[in-house]
């Protein structure tokens, strides 16, 4: 269990990247994300081929990957959307709502009563980073995006969840990839049409952040997520990806020189989210060693 929790924190650390890689690559968020699933299904073609890994699953199954690559896919449209439409900070921050969408939709879609355990975490999660970010109305835009983008991110890792426990990670996120590169190449035309861009075609520097983004934190990030679905629920997982705001924000406000101080409430903020990310592991662990007596 320890190391799956030292997993978990090095996919937290990789995740806090993408933000950064949004502002970096200028390409419409469309584009962006077309790009960045192309060349994740490319890398994960080649990953399987040479790990020789087991591709005997039927047609229905390839599908249902591909169904619910296309929601992992739609999150990051609306998540760099929301980074571009406002920045850095706002996209993260609306990110930590995906533990209470999951909290809500899980229960919904397996049929099951709502935890209240898991909602009155959420709502301190919540009340931390409405400490952390005081949201600017002019952001209210990017605000939306950010959190239509939580909603679906909540759905992909809840669909992901029941996908781990019968086939392998590479094979599963191969097949969404493929599903996203598809099924937004389809849509791609319309968008393109209502949000036209000079730049289709990415230049030397976009190529080259967009190869480090779909290496490391797509096919890196979404295997490593995979493997530790299969040993701790989606809940506690995305509980814990609210600790990504914390390493993105620091990086804006390292690297790309946000107009944000951190303050007394941030560290306040800070103290809330990192507790309902304790209390939820400690719950879970807990758990673990009754099933286990």
């Amino acid at each position: 269990m320890n190391k799956i929790y030292i997993l978990l924190h090095i996919a937290v650390i990789l995740a806090g990247f993408t933000g950064v890689f949004g502002k970096l690559i200028t390409l419409n968020e469309g584009l962006l994300v077309w790009y960045r699933v192309l060349f994740s299904s490319i890398f994960l073609f080649i990953i399987t081929r040479l790990s020789r890994t087991n591709k005997s699953i039927s047609f229905a199954n390839k599908l249902d990957m591909a169904k619910i690559g296309m929601l992992i896919t739609i999150h990051w449209v609306f998540f760099y959307a929301s980074i571009k439409y406002s920045n850095i900070s706002i996209g993260v921050v609306c990110y930590c709502l995906t533990s209470l969408f999951t909290a809500i939709f899980k229960p919904a879609i397996n049929h099951k009563m709502v935890r209240i355990s898991e909602l009155l975490l959420s709502l301190l999660t919540l009340l931390g980073i409405s400490l952390i970010f005081h949201f600017d109305t002019s952001y209210r835009l990017g605000i939306v995006l950010g959190v239509v983008s939580s909603a679906f991110a909540a759905l992909y890792t809840i669909f992901n969840e029941r996908l781990v426990r019968h086939h392998d990670t590479k094979t599963i996120n191969y097949y969404q990839m493929i599903g996203g590169t598809l099924g937004l190449g389809v849509l791609l035309p319309v968008y393109l049409h209502f949000f036209p861009t000079e730049n289709i075609v990415p230049d030397m520097r976009n190529t080259f952040y967009l190869i480090l983004l779909s290496l490391f934190c797509t096919v890196g990030l979404y295997v490593l997520v995979s493997e530790i679905l299969k040993k701790i629920p989606a809940f506690t997982l995305n509980l814990t990806f609210n600790l990504e705001p914390i390493y993105a924000i620091i990086i804006a406000f390292l690297f790309f020189g946000e107009s944000k101080e951190v303050n007394l409430s941030f560290y306040i903020g800070l103290m809330l989210i990192l507790i309902s990310v304790v209390l939820q592991s400690f719950i879970t662990i807990r758990q673990t060693a009754r099933v286990k007596v």
